[in-house]
């Protein structure tokens, strides 16, 4: 149902042996990790009070944010959710203090994946010119086309920045890029494609 890899796991065991009173001390740094990310001192503390290395501290944090994340992301409904927990050895007790935080906080972890995202320029404009080399010193009789393209993007995060990509091909590799992006569009368009889409958004 969720997709956790083999250390997210190890990282979680640690959250499951402990008191629902330390666990609800990490669901603060959780809640504080994706506000203002990761704080090495309250880790350090917390490390010092649990005799553990200030590693397994952040690790059990990112881990519990990471989990939060994926339930999130899978849209897990309660009851789901409450499954889910419990299959990766947490308590009834513990799977009630988490599924309390999930349900209070599931706006702000849907924010919070949004901003994770990968933010890529955005498509604005584009210019082009067509140049010919008709000859040269070695060569008198040649004929050497190119295009040449401006790409303008705009950065998703600040729509004023504009950033000039140029590009110079010949016109044979341009004809061979278009027949694979509509190749690319079509299969995007594809039932199997949008299935996926569905699941990751």
């Amino acid at each position: 149902m969720l997709n956790l890899g083999v250390d997210h796991k190890q990282h979680l065991v640690f959250l499951t042996e402990q008191s629902t009173q330390v666990l609800q001390d990490f669901c603060k740094l959780a809640l504080d990790y994706l506000q203002k990310g990761p704080n090495l001192k309250l880790y350090s503390a917390a490390a010092q009070k649990l005799q553990v290395e200030p590693q397994v501290i952040r690790n059990s944090v990112e881990g519990l944010v990471q989990l939060l994340l994926e339930c999130c992301k899978s849209k897990l409904e309660k009851d789901s959710f409450q499954e889910a927990i419990l299959g990766l050895g947490f308590s009834e007790e513990q799977e009630n203090l988490l599924s309390k935080l999930y349900t209070v906080k599931k706006q702000e972890l849907t924010e919070a994946l949004s901003k994770f995202g990968l933010k890529l320029p955005q498509y604005h404009d584009m210019d082009w010119r067509f140049e010919v080399q008709v000859a040269s010193r070695s060569l008198l009789r040649q004929v050497v086309p190119l295009v040449t393209l401006d790409f303008s993007l705009k950065n998703t995060s600040n729509s004023d920045q504009v950033e000039h990509v140029l590009l110079q091909t010949d016109p044979n590799n341009l004809l061979h890029l278009a027949q694979e992006l509509e190749m690319a569009v079509r299969e995007g368009r594809s039932r199997h494609i949008r299935s996926i889409a569905r699941i990751v958004d």
